[in-house]
Parts: C-alpha cells; structure tokens; sequence
C-alpha cells in the first residue's frame, strides 16, 4: 500500500509527540493572533451514500458575495477529491449549496478528482476575501490527482473561469512538478492565487519524492495568467530544524497584506507529533520569516481538533479576524475530519 500525504500526517500524530505551546510573544503579533476557539465543527462529513462528501470535508476557503458567506471545500467519497459550496449569514451555521466542482469520468485530468481550491480575491488582512474578477469574471485555480484516493500521485494545477462563482469553465494546466527542483519534484498541494499591482501570485506546496517525504512552499508569478515563472529562490517558506513543528511539512500558504507587512498563515507538521497552523512575516511577497509561536494549535483530548488543527483560511468581518481550519480527532482510518474556527475575540 502506498503511503499518502492522509497516512503520513495520520501517523505523525499517532507518536504522540506534540510541541510547545504557543508562549509570549511581542504585541505586534496580536493583529494576527486568532487565540479563541468555537470548538464545534462547523461543516462536516454527510455520511449520505452517493454524496461528494460522504466521508469528509476539508480545505475550507472562505469568501463574502452577494451579501452573504461562503465556504468553498473539498469532498471526498472514497474515490476523491470534488468540490462543494457551503452558504451562511453568520459565518458558523452552514447549509451546503451543492457540488460545483465534479469529477469527470471521460477526463484524463479530472477522472479521480476535481479540487477547485481558491478563487482570486482580495489578500488585505482586514478584508472580508471579497472575490475579484479578471475581464469580468471570477478565476480559479484547481488540482487534480491523477490515481483513485486520497491524494494519489502527483497533482498538476490549472484555472477555472466563472460567470457566478457556481458554474466553472476548465481551463488548461499551467503548473505541473518541476522534475528539476528536487523540492516538489513529487507533486503539487494546495494552490492560492492572489494578485499584487499587476502581477499574479500563484502560492503553493509541494513534496519531494522521498518515501517519507517533506513538503515546502513556493511561488510562481505571471502577468497575463498565462505564462507562468517559479520565483527562484522557491521554496520561500523551507522545512524547520529537526525539532520544530514544520520539520517535515510547511504546507498550504494563505498569504495576507497587512499594512507593509505580509504575513503567510500556513500549516506545520513536525517529525513527529501533531499538525498545527503557524505564522511567518515578511516585507514584500517573496521572503517571510518565521514567528516563534502557533497560531492555532491541536485541542485536548476528546476536541474536535484533538489530532490536526491545520489548513488555514482567513477573513475580516465586522473587526474580527476568522480563521477557518480543518479539524480533525480520532486516529487515521477512523478520523473525524471537517470544518471549525477560530478568531480574534472572545465568543459571548
């Protein structure tokens, strides 16, 4: 049985070992800060047979439209991944809206899996993730695994173009593994698309073909998004030291402007031990360092989180910083894996 990306975090956090929790640290980090749990899911597995979702969800990507919220997730039904559209006016009670992103069984591409994983939008911190359309339309980028599962072989991404957000024209591939950057030379993970005066940023993680492989981050830019270039100092946001809590992944950038700062949410997952979202800082979109703390960490035991807190999303409303993430409890195969959040103050 091959070993996949579900598997490996899985048995991390089976070892037991879970790092440091989070310590002072100086108050310019209290704009990014979401310390305060729900600690509820928020949108979960359907269990319903034939559904996208059946078995979890995951990957939330959180968006104001229309005078409303929503939540853009993948689904998976034990074949793979496909796409889903939660809808809400509170930002934690969510009705799905139906799947949006499905598998093609006549496609190369998208016969397992069909992941739309962000949408262009706006990348202030202070922001509501209002979406943005390009010659008035909404772009999107999707990843697609090329074998049945979780994940399975190496996924190569490509944008959608939509009218409404709902109904979605797939385009061409446009990044595939370098098989001459030996950092993700074993496939590409979740991709993030912003854009910064004229120039595209594409974000995203990607993993070395060791057998218990690392995963970093980089960047790739482009001016018509069409034609795209790797920034050369790729991976920007490289594994930790042995001990640290991104040793062996440093995975799905969510990245932010905040003032003249950046800041890069993403999610850590030590040599052993338990997945967790961190923070690095930067002042220009290409170079971050990291910040000595986790922003969201794993829960006790019997949370909705106990296992992995990880896969951040980030929105603004009304004053309040939201930081959307999946949760996961229990132990891989029998995990329960959906939706919750955190934010910047208190619940009453």
């Amino acid at each position: 049985m091959n070993l996949t990306r579900r598997r490996l975090v899985a048995g991390c956090a089976a070892a037991g070992l879970v790092g440091r929790s989070r310590g002072e640290a100086a108050d310019a980090l209290a704009p990014f800060r979401t310390p305060y749990k729900f600690n509820k899911l928020i949108l979960e597995a359907s269990g319903v047979d034939g559904s996208f979702d059946k078995l979890a969800v995951d990957d939330p990507f959180v968006f104001r439209a229309e005078g409303r919220f929503y939540m853009l997730h993948v689904g998976f039904d034990g074949i793979g991944y496909q796409s889903g559209l939660a809808v809400s006016d509170d930002l934690l009670h969510w009705k799905r809206a139906g799947l949006i992103f499905p598998r093609d069984p006549s496609s190369k591409v998208f016969r397992y899996n069909a992941a739309l994983s962000c949408i262009l939008h706006d990348a202030e911190l202070g922001s509501a993730c209002e979406l943005q359309k390009v010659d008035g339309r909404y772009v999107g980028v999707w990843q697609a695994y090329p074998s049945p599962g979780y994940e399975e072989g190496a996924a190569l991404m490509g944008l959608a173009w939509s009218d409404d957000f709902r109904h979605w024209e797939r385009g061409d591939v446009i990044l595939e593994p370098d098989p001459g950057a030996e950092w993700e030379a074993g496939g590409l993970y979740k991709p993030y698309l912003i854009k910064v005066g004229d120039t595209f940023f594409l974000y995203y993680n990607a993993k070395d073909k060791g057998a218990r492989w690392h995963e970093q981050s980089g960047v790739a830019t482009s001016k018509d998004l069409k034609t795209w270039t790797r920034c050369r100092g790729n991976p920007i946001l490289r594994n930790g030291p042995a001990d640290s809590r991104d040793a062996r992944f440093a995975s799905n950038p969510w990245v932010v402007r905040a003032g003249s700062q950046w800041a890069m949410y993403y999610f850590g997952l030590p040599n052993a031990g338990h997945a967790c979202d961190l923070l690095a800082l930067g002042s220009d979109p290409f170079h971050f360092e990291k910040v000595p703390e986790v922003i969201v960490e794993v829960g006790p035991p019997g949370s909705v989180d106990e296992t992995h807190a990880h896969k951040p999303a980030l929105m603004t409303w009304q004053g309040d910083l939201y930081h959307f993430y999946c949760a996961v409890s229990g132990k891989w195969p029998n995990e329960r894996r959906g939706i919750t959040v955190a934010r910047s103050r208190p619940w009453s």
